[in-house]
């Protein structure tokens, strides 16, 4: 089916997402929006967010006609995710960063004890652990909200001695201790993987919304067929608020040049 993708995000930490799916999809066509006038998501009430998603399903549904829509932020999907897909079910497949995360994790089958780094919001809200308590209840999970990461990234600070130290005063807490994986609950933190990883001398398998979600879509489109076999056409990247420092950040999380188009909703 010739029509894009939908992938929204709070800001363009979900362009880490999109350029996953670009990957493993690369005949499909991608619409991104990011909502950078209102971001952080993690900081704000369920309520707000949810007026922010209905925008933004509505401008990619109605305006770009996508055939489904992902929902690249943690915080959203975990508020408003449940809203899309029952407004939307039998129409067009919503996706969220979360579910196939937990499904993965529950496929490897030997883990025993779950790190969670993520918003305060999307801590808060428990639906990491909800979900992972009735998919497997003998695994125990250990959270923590890590508010300052996201602003980190999106300032440009990585494997320097300002990510390092705010990476290592996070994940030294007492709550982490014998963890066998850590969940980065945050699209952002896909920018800093190495780094935690170095934290962890490589012993803690980590779980992003990547590569996962890109190879979750491939098997819910195979099932639809919604599959693309025809060429693609431009993917359109838009943001909410348009600035050069979002433009500059752009690419270093799609990982190639690309340029953003300002969209008011």
């Amino acid at each position: 089916m010739n029509k894009p993708i939908g992938i929204f995000d709070s800001g363009i930490g979900g362009l880490t997402v999109a350029h996953a799916i670009s990957k493993l999809l690369p005949n499909e066509t991608l619409v991104y929006f990011g909502d950078t006038a209102h971001l952080p998501y993690g900081d704000k009430s369920p309520e707000l967010i949810h007026s922010f998603v209905e925008k933004i399903s509505r401008f990619l549904l109605h305006e770009k006609d996508c055939k489904s829509i992902v929902i690249a932020c943690n915080t959203a999907s975990a508020t408003s995710y449940n809203y899309l897909r029952d407004k939307h079910e039998g129409n067009v497949p919503i996706i969220n960063v979360i579910d196939p995360i937990i499904e993965a994790i529950v496929d490897h089958g030997t883990h025993q004890k779950i790190g969670l780094i993520a918003t305060k919001t999307t801590i808060q809200s428990g639906v990491y652990q909800e979900k992972m308590t009735r998919r497997n209840p003998d695994i125990e999970m250990a959270v923590l909200p890590t508010p300052l990461l996201a602003p980190m990234i999106e300032e440009g600070f990585s494997k320097d001695k300002i990510s390092k130290t705010v990476i290592e005063n996070y994940l030294s807490h007492p709550n982490f201790e014998n963890i066998d994986a850590l969940i980065l609950g945050c699209t952002h933190y896909v920018l800093i993987k190495d780094e935690i990883s170095d934290f962890f001398n490589g012993n803690v398998k980590l779980y992003d919304s990547t590569d996962i979600l890109a190879l979750k879509m491939i098997e819910i489109f195979k099932k639809e067929g919604l599959i693309n076999t025809e060429k693609r056409e431009l993917n359109q990247f838009f943001v909410s608020d348009l600035t050069n420092s979002f433009q500059e950040s752009a690419s270093r999380f799609y990982e190639e040049e690309i340029e953003l188009h300002h969209k008011k909703l």
